[in-house]
């Protein structure tokens, strides 16, 4: 006789269904978690971090670069990040800071900072104390190593970004400075410098309570003095 066709058991439609439905509900819900931790463990970290904090938050090696390889992260330097949603910033001076916490803007930057000069700087000048390394890092970096005694005199700090400061020395530190190493700076950098600084209302005893730290820098700056005033 005529062949009867068995109907598909309910009960096995509805559980191939529900497993269907419970596999994709996992994956979302897996999904939906590790976004969750990633934000998480991003909104402990400050807007410039290390690899090693990193971890520290919660993200694992593979998130992090997975992070930084759709442009969520930005990699200043080697193991160093930034949020690619923080602030504008100057990132070389970002990883100086970072790597060398006393490092100090010195001579013709800082002459730029304090408005003593038309010049635009072409690299960083950096100071370190003279027993301090001075970092391999990939931005353009002029490295100056001052004595260990003086380096703290006249030094000030500035924010690099909400969470991060660099050191810069006041503008008579820097104009001593430019004097006493007027070889790499240059005499006329010097004195332009000093001339600004005495036309905006800078005093003379400033300069010379400074330079009394320094007795090569004295008498060069003393002469320019009486030219000048």
């Amino acid at each position: 006789g005529a062949q009867v066709s068995r109907p598909v058991s309910p009960r096995l439609g509805q559980k191939s269904g529900q497993m269907e439905a419970d596999n994709s509900y996992t994956d979302e819900h897996l999904l939906c978690r590790i976004s969750t931790m990633t934000t998480s463990a991003l909104e402990e970290l400050p807007a410039t971090f290390t690899y090693t904090q990193a971890l520290d938050a919660g993200l694992t090696h593979h998130r992090l670069y997975s992070l930084r390889d759709t442009g969520a992260l930005e990699q200043v330097g080697r193991g160093l990040y930034r949020k690619a949603d923080a602030e504008l910033t100057d990132l070389d001076l970002l990883e100086v800071a970072k790597r060398a916490p006393e490092a100090t803007i010195c001579l013709l930057s800082a002459l730029a900072r304090h408005d003593l000069t038309d010049a635009i700087p072409a690299r960083h000048d950096i100071a370190l104390p003279r027993d301090k390394w001075h970092p391999h890092l990939g931005g353009v970096i002029r490295w100056h190593s001052f004595d260990r005694a003086t380096f703290d005199m006249g030094r000030t700090t500035v924010p690099v970004d909400d969470t991060t400061t660099i050191g810069l020395y006041s503008a008579p530190r820097t104009i001593v400075d430019t004097y006493r190493l007027r070889n790499t700076a240059g005499s006329d950098v010097a004195n332009e410098a000093l001339r600004r600084w005495l036309r905006g209302g800078g005093q003379p005893a400033q300069l010379i309570a400074v330079a009394k730290a320094f007795p090569r820098a004295m008498p060069v700056l003393l002469h320019a003095l009486e030219v000048l005033l």
